[in-house]
């Protein structure tokens, strides 16, 4: 007797325990599909193991390692350089000067090699592994009819291929995915590299400083800070110092840029949140929701109006659980693109506003991109190539940036997880410059820097 059946094989069993052994029958099973291909998963398994070691984030650490130490080496060499340029000496001393330029030129050559390898290594893993996935998806989708071993045989195929690609993505993400910024993303954020008190300790717990992010010919080296000399909340001048030893130690020259004889008045500062581009300072308008403009050559002073329902005279403040900071309705931030402003307003419950601030006369008011983040819930923004980054409080000794909004997708995080170590326990004003890749912060009367890392 020859009997063709398609039963499920956990049925099979149970039928053939149940024939009585004296009436025994045997029965040929005959199965229509083809046999599970143990092999070829197996294979494809050692496969998606071999890509998963490949792209583990060791790759990018090894990467992060090797841009560290070309940006030590950089400095350190221009700095030989510069002392070989000072010696004369006979040609005693300056010939040994020359040997070790010689030899950081041919350290910083074989890094650039190792990173240009390194970075067309998982170039190539990328379009390799794409290429996989398309075959293996098509392939899955043309032959999706044939039957359940072939599809849970191709599913499964899909499934290591796709966490082989996820882990390379995570990978590579950080050295490919650089959207419109020329460093890369925001990766981490060391220091301090400058902690001073300056010309006046103690004197003036809010305020700002930093340099021009669009400097003058000439003004490259600068630095300014504005100091809230009434009531911490006005100032009515802007101080300028030609170096950042001159900060430090507190020789300012040219000196201060009066923008108005009385303070506070019509068109003075507002608040700590202010800064310089193009020579021009940008900050809240005394008892306006409005930007001024104040430039430093002209000293003449332009206003741009705001949404109406902007909050401002401290009513959208950043704050923390245990206080809030005055008059930081409005905060000015600058980047690789421009000038930034970011407040809130009541139409939208408090949430984060960011909206670009276009150069020329009149000032107008640019694109507005609209975030879901609250704004009392933060303590300081910045702008970073486009790319919007919220601080809150963690601790006396902590804050966390922890919050990102990317203007060219519209993408935000919650989860960006980089910490800035505080020299004192508020950090009143924070600003980005493009100009040297650092955050400047004023911490309680400390003037603090610290250092961006991009990948």
């Amino acid at each position: 007797m020859k009997m063709h059946v398609l039963v499920p094989l956990c049925a099979l069993f149970t039928l053939t325990q149940q024939v009585p052994s004296r009436d025994r029958c045997a029965c040929e099973l005959t199965n229509t599909e083809k046999a599970f291909p143990h092999d070829k998963l197996t294979t494809v398994k050692d496969n998606a193991s071999k890509c998963n070691s490949n792209t583990t984030p060791q790759k990018t650490l090894e990467l992060e390692s090797l841009l560290l130490g070309l940006e030590k080496r950089l400095p350190q060499l221009q700095e030989d350089v510069s002392m070989l340029e000072k010696e004369d000496d006979g040609d005693l001393y300056g010939v040994i000067s020359l040997q070790v330029v010689e030899n950081e030129l041919l350290e910083i050559k074989q890094l650039i090699s190792r990173l240009r390898s390194t970075t067309l290594e998982h170039q190539f893993l990328t379009n390799d592994t794409t290429k996989k996935v398309s075959e293996k998806h098509l392939l899955l989708n043309t032959d999706i009819q044939e039957g359940s071993m072939q599809f849970c045989y191709k599913g499964r195929l899909i499934f290591f291929l796709c966490i082989c690609t996820v882990y390379f993505i995570i990978a590579s993400s950080h050295i490919f995915l650089q959207g419109n910024c020329p460093h890369g993303w925001l990766r981490n954020v060391t220091g301090p590299r400058v902690y001073t008190a300056g010309e006046y300790p103690g004197s003036y717990n809010y305020g700002a400083w930093g340099r021009d992010s669009k400097p003058e010919e000439g003004k490259e080296s600068w630095y300014w800070l504005v100091m809230m000399t009434s009531s911490n909340k006005y100032s009515n001048y802007v101080r300028l110092y030609s170096s950042l030893s001159a900060l430090i130690v507190g020789e300012s020259r040219p000196g201060n840029v009066q923008i108005s004889p009385s303070n506070p008045t019509t068109n003075t500062i507002q608040g700590p949140n202010t800064v310089l581009y193009g020579e021009a300072l940008y900050y809240n308008c005394y008892n306006q929701d409005s930007v001024c403009r104040f430039n430093l050559t002209t000293k003449t002073v332009t206003t741009l109006q705001l949404p109406k329902g902007t909050r401002f005279n401290s009513k959208g403040n950043f704050c923390h659980l245990d206080e809030c900071y005055p008059f930081t309705d409005l905060d000015l931030a600058t980047d690789e693109s421009g000038v930034w402003v970011i407040y809130t307003t009541t139409q939208d419950f408090g949430n984060l506003v960011l909206s670009k601030v276009e150069e020329g006369e009149p000032m107008t008011l640019g694109q507005t991109w609209y975030t879901s983040v609250y704004k009392q819930a933060v303590t300081n923004t910045f702008m970073a190539c486009g790319v919007l980054y919220a601080t809150r409080y963690v601790n006396k000794d902590m804050e966390e940036i922890f919050y990102s909004f990317d203007t060219t997708t519209g993408m935000e995080r919650f989860n960006i997880g980089v910490f800035i170590n505080k020299m004192s326990a508020n950090i009143y004003s924070l600003n980005y410059s493009p100009v040297d890749q650092r955050l400047y912060a004023y911490c309680d009367s400390y003037m603090v820097s610290y250092k961006v890392l991009f990948l």
